[in-house]
């Protein structure tokens, strides 16, 4: 049978991240996590805010105790507050599916303590329930760079095996909660982007381990079996619930048709394939066992994790995209982050390379590879939005580079790639990730406040909103 377009029960919506919206620091018994040690800084250079992620021990004491500094994710848009009304706005464009995190630190407001906080899981109770009432399937984030503070203060982070056990734990609190209200979970958010938010993925300071690029790896190997702890025990509690891991896609093309910009970008790729192939595979690639052995990285791996990465492989995957990236043997090096202007892509004001097509080599390499059901779990468009004099605001741009993406999304689908979901990243405006702005903004929904939170709060439609009411509508016939 010919695919013609997006099936009948697509899921369309949107994503956000609990540390991103919420706000709320500190109430109904919240602990601190990593989230909430992050200073806003207005002298950073946009361009280059993921290379700087790192942190030291003294870093985090410090800001734990600053009062002086602006730290945007403690207050977010205070989406634990105004939840129902942003969520009845979402349905009003109709959203089929809303993605956000549950702040293990709201959870376990340490990391380690023996009971869960009760006051944090009746808030999602309450959010999750209103999810369900406007029409929205959940799909909820275990970890979306929440890792409370106290692990890294008392463990060192995410390179300690014991975090492994915690985190299941937490997991399990999680999927005994929600069992029946919530299908489908992903473990943990963008797991390969270890090397662009080194301390939001490990909560491991700079200054803690003495080699910390083994220190990442380490980190990831504890996260693909915390993760695979979880999908077995999913499968016991809840058998009908679907698991996922997430990617944020890095795919690099090479600079030229040179057979040595072809094969670095070949490799570049492979090394951002690992993740997927632990996760969906069920075991480590011989090109990893290498590349760790040549660059002298010992993950410590403990009886029974092989067989448990095994037996215990994703249901589906999850990527986040938002551009392509472009690699030059004579220029660039194994790094992740290290890469080069694609001169035949125009780039937003961040330098993040706009292509569309992208998008659709993405989905159909992924798909090519693993043949699991994926779920866009963000793609957008962030940029400086203004207010017109008549109140309005025109994100003509946002519409442009989301149009075409979604053309693109329904081309792979076309070919045979199931995609089950799409969600646009930052729906309603909220603090950056990466940099803390606030004004690096994606939403289809403005919300009035400020890099330093100043502003009502007030939530206004953008042209956006319309637009993504209709692409809903027709089930993204009209674009």
């Amino acid at each position: 049978m010919v695919v013609k377009g997006f099936p009948e029960n697509f899921l369309w919506g949107g994503a956000v991240a609990a540390n991103q919206c919420e706000g709320s620091f500190g109430l109904d018994g919240k602990g601190l996590s990593l989230a909430d040690v992050h200073l806003y800084n207005k002298d950073i250079d946009i361009k280059k805010v993921t290379l700087d992620s790192d942190m030291t021990l003294e870093q985090v004491k410090a800001n734990m105790l600053d009062e002086e500094g602006f730290y945007p994710k403690r207050h977010g848009i205070n989406f634990y507050h105004t939840y129902k009304e942003d969520l009845k706005l979402l349905q009003e464009m109709g959203f089929k599916t809303f993605r956000t995190s549950i702040d293990w630190s709201r959870i376990f407001p340490n990391g380690d303590d023996t009971e869960p906080n009760e006051a944090g899981l009746k808030f999602y109770d309450n959010l999750i329930d209103e999810c369900l009432k406007l029409g929205m399937e959940p799909i909820i984030t275990m970890l979306h760079y929440e890792t409370p503070l106290a692990i890294t203060l008392k463990y060192g982070g995410w390179h300690n095996r014991k975090v492994v056990d915690l985190f299941s734990t937490y997991g399990e609190v999680l999927l005994n909660r929600y069992k029946g209200k919530v299908k489908y979970w992903i473990t943990i958010n963008q797991i390969n982007l270890v090397h662009f938010e080194s301390f939001n993925s490990t909560g491991i300071c700079i200054d803690q381990v003495e080699n910390m690029e083994e220190a990442k790896f380490q980190a990831i190997h504890n996260q693909f079996v915390a993760s695979a702890k979880i999908v077995k025990k999913a499968r016991e509690i809840s058998p009908d619930s679907q698991i996922g891991t997430m990617v944020a896609d890095s795919t690099a093309y090479p600079f030229s048709c040179k057979p040595d910009d072809v094969v670095l970008a070949m490799k570049r790729n492979r090394l951002q394939y690992y993740y997927t192939d632990v996760q969906l595979r069920g075991s480590y690639p011989k090109y990893m066992r290498r590349y760790f052995e040549e660059n002298g990285i010992n993950i410590k791996e403990q009886p029974g994790d092989a067989e448990l990465l095994a037996n215990n492989t994703m249901d589906f995957l999850a990527l986040s995209y938002y551009y392509s990236q472009t690699v030059s043997a004579d220029r660039n090096s194994m790094d992740p982050t290290d890469r080069i202007k694609n001169p035949n892509l125009e780039a937003n004001p961040w330098g993040w390379a706009i292509d569309p097509k992208g998008f659709y080599n993405t989905l159909s390499q992924y798909y090519d590879r693993y043949g699991v059901p994926l779920v866009i779990a963000e793609n957008g468009f962030g940029m400086y939005d203004k207010i017109e004099e008549n109140g309005k605001i025109n994100d003509d741009y946002r519409i442009a580079y989301l149009s075409a993406h979604i053309a693109q999304m329904k081309e792979a689908i076309k070919d045979g790639v199931e995609v089950i979901a799409y969600c646009a990243w930052g729906p309603i405006d909220i603090v950056s990730c990466s940099s803390a702005e606030m004004e690096k903004r994606y939403g289809f929904i403005y919300v009035d406040l400020d890099n330093w939170g100043r502003g009502t709060g007030k939530r206004i439609k953008k042209a956006s909103f319309d637009w993504y009411k209709k692409v809903i509508e027709s089930n993204g016939e009209v674009l």
